[in-house]
């Protein structure tokens, strides 16, 4: 598989990185949501949850990573691609490189930390020993306004 195969085929996958992300939010986490898909079938879901568990490694990428593992019983995630609303951050990107996930679809960039060819491109550096095709901007509308809308009624309640 390679990235530029239609973007229709990856919206269903996107829409249930979604989901998490609504279930992030609904506990007042940051909505960021990422599901593992191995052969059509959702294998691994996460969203993010690092106030709920005061964990800095509870990105949504990790626990799904971390789920479809003990799905497949195996570190290797080989033939599996990971949908995530937001762009990697460099500790995703190097989880997702160790866990040799062929294809990373992500929603919108993250300016801050993404490391998926925003501000570096961690997934395809050639010194490493496994390279990961990416797919940018499915659903990015919907996945970049959830955020903002988000981090708008945070200041809101700051004031």
């Amino acid at each position: 598989m390679n990235g530029h195969e239609a973007w229709e085929q990856h919206i269903p996958y996107m829409r249930a990185a979604i989901e998490e992300a609504r279930k992030a939010e609904a506990i007042r986490e940051v909505p960021i949501g990422a599901v593992i898909v191995k052969d059509g079938e959702i294998i691994g879901r996460g969203h993010n949850l690092r106030e709920t568990t005061r964990d800095p490694l509870a990105h949504a990428e990790l626990l799904a990573i971390r789920q479809a593992s003990e799905y497949l019983d195996a570190w290797r995630l080989l033939d599996c691609r990971l949908y995530v609303t937001l762009e990697p951050c460099p500790m995703c990107a190097g989880a997702i490189v160790q866990s040799r996930i062929v294809q990373v679809v992500y929603g919108t960039a993250d300016p801050k930390a993404g490391c998926s060819g925003t501000l570096m491109n961690l997934l395809q550096e050639e010194r490493f020993n496994h390279r990961v095709d990416v797919v940018s901007g499915v659903l990015q509308e919907e996945c970049s306004s959830m955020l903002t809308q988000f981090f708008r009624r945070l200041r809101g309640k700051e004031r």
